[in-house]
């Protein structure tokens, strides 16, 4: 059985947890839901605010889940110096959650990619 660590909301994996609250990445293409096709909504693995919905993901090549827009209000961003360079973080907006970074190479109409972590993100598909 896994252990399990406390986030700011629940109570994560330690996968989840070293990227949530500690800036992780997961590998490239080892997310589930970076194949994820049906439509529902993406949300925040620790608090469960919903943080994008599945016609806003598109199939970016980069080997994580990745979205042209978030929910309004859903995400938050600050810039990250890690690594020798400069990216845009994002996080969600309620927990404050690291769920990845942002870039301007993304289809219209934003020209914008979320490219995001898929442990720090559920899945919950649209009933009907």
């Amino acid at each position: 059985m896994s252990q399990s660590l406390q986030g700011f909301c629940g109570v994560l994996s330690p996968e989840q947890y070293a990227i949530l609250r500690e800036h992780g990445t997961e590998r490239p293409y080892t997310s589930p839901l970076n194949d994820e096709k049906r439509t529902g909504t993406f949300a925040c693995a620790d608090c469960g605010q919903v943080l994008f919905e599945s016609n806003a993901k598109y199939e970016s090549g980069s080997g994580w889940p990745s979205f042209w827009q978030p929910v309004p209000g859903a995400v938050a961003i600050t810039e990250d110096l890690s690594h020798g360079m400069v990216r845009t973080e994002v996080h969600c907006s309620n927990c404050n959650g690291h769920l990845g970074h942002v870039f301007p190479d993304g289809p219209k109409p934003t020209g914008l990619r979320y490219c995001i972590n898929g442990l720090a993100l559920t899945f919950t598909p649209e009933i009907g």
